[in-house]
């Protein structure tokens, strides 16, 4: 047998973390890994003056540092990434002395858009390198997720927009919850930072079991101080991080919606609910029955068969008090031939497990995070919105006369409903971590 073949890529450790106390513990982070090995090299891009088209760029090691002011013509940190960050990890790349890239993100990056990017983002113009995306060069070793143990679940489960908060343009639609709650999905390992108050005991276990649903393979490690993170401690936990972690990998709306081996029982109120189906959703009566979703949930996200649209994937994704709606592409069967034999094999080979001979592969599932909502109600909620035995029999064998139903998703869907930029075309529509759906 031959030996498996070596990833010689520079490894990259990314640090998320949002404003406040978590970003304080990514930049100690940082500093200490920086500070620890000769090959080790930390990026950070200070987006705090990005409106002003201005972002200050800081690499530094054991033996250097260096510091630079660009300026971006547009200031949007999509031209950060494209027009520095992906060209940088190239470069770095590319040095000898260089063994490790610790990337440390301003809390305006996401560490999924970012790992997108660098696995997908053509860079062009590299001296010496063919053009290509700097995962050709560098490869995501770990996410490191910082949080703040007492506002994490507070701002995981408000409506407060970024702009709200003071940390983004007033044309940034993304809410904190959305980020909150991205960062730690998204994450290999997570650092939670503080002391839980007011309730002790009782409310640590209450996030832990949050933590524990979102991210069941994710190690944790609760830290008081980020005073305490040394290098050798930020290590140890590095290397808790199992082999089969998702490590950068963005996953599409096909993927298993359970990931690792989360807990299904109850704990300290903290419950994942399944809900499943192979009937549609009517689409006036699930737009009233999202309601349930708003309180007492951390997240909620799913693919969903719509009554009116018998042709695409619905795909729900929730943070808080905010919810999207938008189009995951087309159900398997409503495809051509042709685009059948181009959809991933391991999509094919789950739908044919459960292939029905009128409906093909449609169906309803969601996983829904509760935190202090009662999942039967929830549940109830979703059942009343499913279609009714009589209009089951008009979607087989009228569908003309389905497609004239009220659909309040017909141009997709954003909550709140007040808002004038609700409805938004699909491809404009994002997911709570940043990628079109």
């Amino acid at each position: 047998m031959l030996a498996p073949e070596i990833d010689r890529r520079t490894p990259v450790v990314v640090l998320a973390g949002f404003a406040g106390p978590a970003a304080v513990g990514a930049g100690h982070a940082a500093t200490a890994l920086g500070n620890d090995a000769p090959g080790t090299v930390v990026v950070h891009h200070d987006l705090g003056q990005l409106r002003e088209g201005i972002v200050h760029r800081t690499v530094r090691s054991a033996t250097y540092e260096t510091s630079d002011v660009l300026e971006l013509a547009h200031g949007c940190v999509s031209c950060t990434l494209r027009i520095d960050l992906l060209p940088l990890l190239r470069t770095l790349a590319a040095r000898d002395s260089v063994q490790r890239i610790v990337l440390a993100l301003d809390p305006a990056f996401e560490a999924e858009a970012v790992c997108h990017a660098i696995e997908h983002v053509v860079v062009e113009g590299i001296l010496g390198r063919v053009d290509g995306p700097a995962g050709r060069d560098v490869r995501i070793e770990a996410v490191l997720t910082f949080l703040d143990a007492d506002a994490w679940l507070a701002d995981a489960t408000g409506e407060e927009t970024l702009a709200e908060r003071g940390l983004a343009k007033a044309d940034d639609e993304r809410t904190v919850a959305q980020v909150a709650v991205g960062q730690v999905e998204f994450a290999d390992a997570v650092i939670a930072l503080g002391a839980v108050a007011p309730g002790g005991d009782v409310d640590r276990g209450r996030l832990g079991a949050v933590l524990t649903r979102l991210v069941p393979d994710a190690p944790v490690d609760w830290v008081d101080d980020p005073h305490l993170l040394t290098a050798a401690r930020i290590e140890a936990l590095l290397a808790k991080i199992p082999a089969n972690s998702r490590r950068g990998k963005v996953f599409d709306a096909h993927a298993p919606l359970l990931r690792g081996q989360p807990p299904l029982s109850s704990d300290y109120g903290v419950t994942l609910l399944e809900f499943a189906a192979s009937r549609p959703f009517h689409p006036g009566r699930l737009h009233e029955a999202l309601d349930v979703l708003f309180d007492g949930v951390v997240t909620a996200r799913g693919r969903m068969w719509l009554a009116t649209q018998p042709e695409e994937v619905a795909w729900l994704e929730s943070a808080g008090g905010g919810l999207r709606v938008g189009s995951a592409g087309r159900w398997l069967a409503a495809m051509s031939e042709t685009e059948l034999a181009q959809a991933d094999p391991d999509r094919r080979a789950m739908a044919a497990l459960r292939w029905d001979d009128q409906f093909g592969d449609r169906d309803i599932s969601l996983v829904i995070l509760v935190h202090d909502a009662d999942p039967n109600e929830i549940r109830e909620a979703l059942h009343w919105a499913l279609v009714e035995d009589d209009e089951l029999r008009l979607v087989e064998r009228a569908p003309e006369r389905v497609a004239l139903w009220e659909d309040p998703f017909g141009a997709w869907h954003a909550d709140p409903c007040e808002s004038a930029d609700a409805a938004l075309p699909v491809e404009d529509v994002k997911s709570p971590r940043g990628e079109a759906k």
